[in-house]
């Protein structure tokens, strides 16, 4: 059985130069927003451990943590954000990364993280675009 760890350690492809580096996650990490898609799938998974970052806005005007959501929540849940379990304040760094060697950080929940994480490409000029990758620097 392959661990996470070693799944989340594929090397990248020409299309994709990222050197997990991790800048782009230290930087826009606490800005993650989870669909409801990866609220509902992370519900059935019973994987509080992630639910618990997040809190849910309701129609109602509520605020819930998203540990506390069922998946018949979904439909009324307006806006979702990523705050600290205890305190309920942002956060200033991504609760999921980690950080494997001096320069190298993986996502400790690379298989069912946020679908803008999976979607983002900081090498596509105009819409992602974030000139401090490495990579990119690297590939130009």
């Amino acid at each position: 059985m392959i661990s996470a760890w070693e799944s989340m350690d594929e090397p990248a492809s020409e299309d994709e130069p990222c050197e997990q580096c991790g800048l782009c996650c230290r930087i826009f990490g606490p800005g993650i927003a989870p669909t409801t898609a990866n609220v509902y799938i992370w519900i059935e998974q019973g994987r509080t451990d992630i639910l618990r970052w997040f809190v849910a806005f309701m129609e109602n005007s509520t605020r819930i943590n998203c540990a506390d959501l069922q998946a018949e929540d979904l439909g009324n849940i307006v806006s979702i954000e990523m705050r600290h379990p205890d305190t309920e304040e942002y956060v200033t760094v991504c609760p999921f990364l980690r950080r494997i060697a001096k320069e190298r950080y993986l996502c400790g929940i690379h298989q069912v993280k946020p679908e803008m994480c999976c979607t983002y490409q900081p090498w596509i000029w105009g819409e992602t675009f974030f000139n401090r990758c490495r990579g990119l620097k690297k590939k130009i």
